[in-house]
């Protein structure tokens, strides 16, 4: 059923305008490269699909042909025994059923071969697609490692040698949110791959995708939690807070609409920037 089947185009649409959301709020990021990335791949997913699809032209006629001597080898076997049947003797006999039999055994080995060697092309194929999937899932993974919600509380303590916290705590959430959304999009991506071709291996890997993409999404939407947590209970640092109060979601309508209703003599604007 077509209404069923994920839509390449729609999925590439989707990663387009995260890549433009993340280039808006953190400008030149490495995130926004891998983002870019999975673009590229998500771009070429639908094309890769399409050819997995389609037959191997040159294995079907090679496979065709095998078909064409496999029946000849036999029909001439049966024909050849057939006329002479009651001339030959019981060792010619055997000898001439020995021979053909060797030669179907041969082409049918050839026959099975081919007939497997199309989709071992196919699936080749598409493994190593989802293995650049994996890595992209697993580079995603370390954008978000030293984005820790703890960084921003009163009592932590920097070290010389601690990852330099530049992040809001709202930027941070942002981050975070972007994160969870490529792993998402990473594991709609390898699904692609499986709508039209359905081999047990390639499915078995796709499902490995989507595991691992999930397994690192909740990790991330655990930090959210937890930043959302120290919000509420306000342990947050107050350089961290101001930020965060100043700081305009580009993506949003709703806050950008708010903000020009906001007065001008309201206490954000008597701030001095830091």
């Amino acid at each position: 059923m077509p209404g069923l089947l994920l839509e390449a185009p729609r999925i590439v649409e989707t990663i387009e305008r995260l890549k433009q959301r993340i280039d808006s709020r953190f400008v030149n990021s490495s995130l926004s490269r891998i983002c870019g990335e999975l673009l590229l791949t998500a771009q070429s997913a639908a094309a890769r699909s399409a050819q997995f699809e389609r037959p191997i032209i040159v294995i079907r006629l090679l496979t065709w042909l095998l078909i064409i001597l496999l029946v000849g080898a036999i029909g001439l076997a049966v024909t050849s025994v057939g006329f002479r049947w009651r001339q030959l003797e019981l060792t010619e006999f055997i000898q001439a059923t020995e021979a053909g039999l060797n030669e179907v055994v041969l082409l049918g080995a050839g026959l099975y071969f081919l007939i497997g060697l199309e989709r071992r092309i196919k699936r080749s194929r598409a493994l190593r697609a989802i293995h650049e999937l994996r890595s992209v899932a697993h580079i995603i993974d370390m954008h978000q490692l030293t984005k820790d919600p703890e960084r921003l509380l009163n009592r932590y303590k920097i070290t010389d040698v601690s990852p330099k916290q530049t992040m809001s705590a709202f930027e941070l959430s942002r981050y975070l949110d972007y994160c969870s959304e490529l792993l998402s999009l990473t594991g709609k991506v390898a699904a692609i791959y499986v709508q039209r071709f359905d081999d047990p291996v390639v499915l078995d890997a796709v499902g490995e995708i989507e595991d691992l993409t999930t397994g690192l999404c909740q990790k991330i939407w655990q930090k959210l939690t937890v930043l959302q947590e120290f919000q509420a209970a306000g342990e947050l640092r107050k350089d961290h807070e101001a930020t965060a109060s100043r700081a305009k979601p580009a993506d949003s309508a709703v806050q950008d609409a708010a903000a020009k209703d906001k007065p001008s003599t309201a206490p954000g604007d008597r701030s001095t920037p830091a």
